[in-house]
């Protein structure tokens, strides 16, 4: 891992335990234990060092489905568990997750760096060609049409998990949406 990715590891830890606020670049310093000035030889401005982070979250999740294996046919409720599994193994990364939910926030304002946390995000077409490949599997008509949906479900019960809002039984959800399709 270079420089860039620890100061982009660094600033999400950051985010995840102390909130967007505290994202400066001495304290980014301070939490990746380099020297002083060193956060701001790789991002200039505060913009650059949260188009880092933003940066470093979508990597991240890329790093999540990769190597995903997909059979050729399924039920509704494998399918239902094969989500549940991506699902609970991006719920991992628990500060991954925290940080892009107040970076959602934070960014609401820049279109170009809220656009890099969602629709535009680098995994966003590769969990939504997943998606797809799951629904074909379960039988899905239409999968293509319905991915997105399902990749916002995903992305919508890990944002309830990581915001520890109430317990919510994924599994149950998945299972009742994927049954409800044609």
């Amino acid at each position: 891992m270079g420089r860039r990715e620890h100061i982009g590891d660094a600033g999400v830890g950051l985010i995840a335990r102390d909130g967007v606020h505290a994202l400066t670049h001495l304290q980014v310093d301070t939490e990746a234990g380099l020297p002083r000035g060193s956060t701001s030889y790789y991002a200039r401005t505060r913009r650059d060092l949260l188009a880092l982070v933003v940066n470093r979250l979508s990597e991240g999740s890329q790093a999540d489905i990769d190597d995903l294996e997909i059979p050729a046919s399924v039920s509704r409720q494998e399918a239902a568990e094969i989500v549940v599994g991506v699902l609970e193994h991006m719920a991992r990364r628990a500060d991954a997750q925290a940080a892009r939910g107040a970076l959602l926030f934070e960014l609401r304002d820049d279109v170009e760096l809220r656009e890099l946390l969602t629709a535009e995000a680098p995994v966003r077409q590769p969990l939504t060609r997943l998606a797809e490949r799951v629904l074909l599997a379960a039988g899905v008509n239409q999968a293509s049409a319905h991915a997105p949906d399902l990749v916002g479900l995903v992305d919508a019960l890990l944002m309830y998990q990581a915001a520890k809002a109430a317990p919510v039984n994924a599994r149950r959800v998945l299972r009742a949406y994927l049954e409800g399709l044609d």
